[in-house]
């Protein structure tokens, strides 16, 4: 596998607090990669460095080689990758059509002109982005909810959206911070479907989850930290059996 994104000596601080110290890791293109660790561990910190919401103090971030350090939000997302957020970010009121169509804004080219003169532009981008609404709402199966309230739905069904306003955006990487948190057993099954489909699609995924038992049946690879700290990286299993995250998290392997 090519190397994706790279993370080399990755470091935040907060006043005294070091909440990313020195990460490095790579994440390979077509793979599944997760992050673990116990709260407060840095794993939200790395995702907001990746995605531009806040600037490292030390460190590089690269995607396909390109240097993307310190990027803002909307150039990272333009650039190939973008994120879900551990509190599901949505527009509560409006139709889950809708937050679609807002979340492929940032893949059009059409201004103020093209929509008052309604040019060609603007009309063939109208088409393009309903086409692919349609075709993500029936990708993550949420087609019966186009209609409805995006803050009515389903706690999953929410999820769902979120991850599906994540790749309207056509991303090459996507960043899923807890995608099952505050859904049941059942409903974690449909998120794990989802995330292997998404996958198989040819999108990269790299997840921030605490379900354990779930991502040693999903992951391909695992970064473990600790107080900003990356403590074991590998397969499944070998980061399940490093005795340094038996400590710090698992108190015990998940086989």
């Amino acid at each position: 596998m090519t190397t994706l994104l790279a993370v080399e000596a990755l470091t935040k601080r907060f006043g005294g607090l070091v909440a990313v110290n020195k990460v490095d890791f790579e994440i390979s293109s077509g793979s599944i990669t997760a992050i673990i660790g116990p709260n407060g561990a840095g794993k939200t910190t790395l995702f907001n460095l990746i995605g531009g919401s806040i600037r490292p103090d030390e460190g590089k971030v690269t995607l396909e080689g390109r240097d993307i350090t310190g990027w803002k939000p909307f150039s990272v997302a333009r650039g190939g990758i973008t994120r879900t957020f551990q509190t599901t970010a949505l527009f509560e009121e409006l139709p889950v059509w809708v937050n679609l169509v807002i979340g492929h804004r940032m893949r059009t080219r059409s201004g103020l002109f093209d929509a008052l003169l309604y040019t060609p532009r603007a009309r063939r981008e109208k088409k393009e982005t309903t086409r692919e609404v349609m075709e993500v709402l029936g990708f993550t199966g949420l087609a019966e909810y186009a209609d409805m309230p995006a803050g009515t739905l389903p706690q999953e069904a929410q999820k769902r959206l979120a991850i599906a306003v994540a790749l309207i955006g056509k991303p090459k990487l996507v960043l899923l911070d807890e995608p099952t948190g505050g859904v049941g057993l059942e409903e974690t099954d449909g998120i794990i479907t989802l995330i292997d489909k998404i996958r198989a699609s040819g999108v990269t995924v790299c997840v921030i989850e605490h379900k354990m038992r779930m991502i040693m049946n999903l992951a391909d690879y695992i970064i473990a930290l600790n107080f900003g700290i990356k403590i074991a990286d590998g397969d499944p299993q070998s980061v399940c059996q490093d005795p340094s995250v038996i400590e710090a998290y698992l108190g015990e392997c998940i086989a």
